[in-house]
């Protein structure tokens, strides 16, 4: 049996593709390298991975579905993990149209590679804690409305998310969405927070902290993701009749993924400060068009259908992340 990995040289495409390696299974890795941040730490990650017997890269545009089709051509795929996406909320601000050819056009051509697929049996999704929004409600709960994006990358995510179920319904496809929530760990993203202030801290440049520091996240290490990630990708939605809590009887659950705890951006900026050993000079600025202030996901229904438990709290994350960040950039 053939994993698809799409994403697989970004953050949590690369690991993972290594747990699933880890354990045996064979997986395709799809990526098109795009320059939306270092292309050489996108290389270092497949260079991770590239070597192993069970691992086969393919450089293709997802949303080019004839290159799609060609380049998993022969596969015998049964499950997808379709974590490839524009990611970023500013960026989307500036840059529109990518969002919508890689996550509305690339999301509809990973249903239809698998739907066309015979013995298909589930694709896992990546979804954003960014469609709820302004909500205010804490915590986020998939039971609360997502209907008033604040950015056109939310408005995307949440696009996918409706097209699922849409292809759930018309051809019990099952699917299972996953709203990720501020991921973070070794081998992370340039334009993440934890990055640019670790970068900033240790150049001696100041570094932007917006909301004046009234803001919260709900951290999410990148172990604990990746075990919920594999753990739905193991349970498919059973196609058996049964109503689901939107109403639907389709094959297709959402769920948040997080880490149960909103933490002050100010007191992660605290703990990357003692784990560099040098303290940040900070410059206070206005919310950012399209943030927003507090994420804090409520996971009680991925934990009652996995056993999701994440263990990692930003106390033991932040320190791990830097060691990594250390190492990778020979500051050691």
């Amino acid at each position: 049996m053939t994993v698809v990995v799409t994403g697989v040289a970004g953050f949590i495409g690369f690991h993972t593709a290594q747990r699933l390696l880890a354990r045996g299974e064979r997986v395709v890795g799809i990526d098109n390298l795009n320059d939306y941040y270092s292309v050489d730490l996108k290389k270092a990650r497949l260079g991770e991975l590239e070597g192993q017997a069970n691992f086969t890269f393919k450089k293709v545009d997802f949303s080019d579905f004839e290159a799609l089709k060609a380049a998993l051509s022969g596969a015998k795929v049964k499950k997808v993990v379709h974590l490839g996406a524009q990611a970023g909320v500013r960026y989307s601000l500036t840059n529109p149209f990518v969002y919508a050819q890689s996550n509305l056009i690339g999301h509809l051509n990973i249903m239809e590679f698998c739907r066309h697929t015979d013995g298909f049996e589930h694709l896992v999704y990546a979804s954003s804690s960014s469609v709820y929004g302004g909500n205010t409600n804490m915590p986020f709960s998939t039971k609360d409305r997502v209907d008033n994006p604040v950015s056109l990358y939310a408005a995307t995510k949440r696009a996918d998310e409706l097209m699922s179920q849409c292809y759930a319904h018309l051809y019990r496809m099952p699917q299972t969405g996953l709203r990720f929530f501020t991921v973070y760990g070794p081998w992370g993203r340039p334009d993440m927070a934890l990055w640019i202030f670790t970068e900033s801290i240790l150049a001696g440049k100041p570094i932007h902290v917006f909301n004046h520091g009234d803001m919260r996240r709900d951290f999410t290490y990148i172990d604990d993701i990746v075990t919920g990630v594999i753990g739905t990708l193991d349970n498919p939605p059973k196609d058996d009749g049964s109503i689901h809590a939107n109403g639907s009887t389709a094959p297709h659950h959402v769920y948040n993924i997080g880490n149960h705890r909103s933490e002050k951006l100010t007191h992660m900026i605290e703990i990357l400060e003692n784990s560099l050993g040098k303290k940040a000079e900070k410059i206070f600025e206005p919310m950012q068009p399209g943030d927003v202030k507090e994420t804090y996901a409520d996971i009680d229904d991925l934990t009652a259908a996995i056993g999701f438990k994440p263990t990692t709290p930003i106390d033991v994350g932040i320190p791990r992340f830097v060691e990594w960040y250390q190492r990778y950039h020979n500051r050691l």
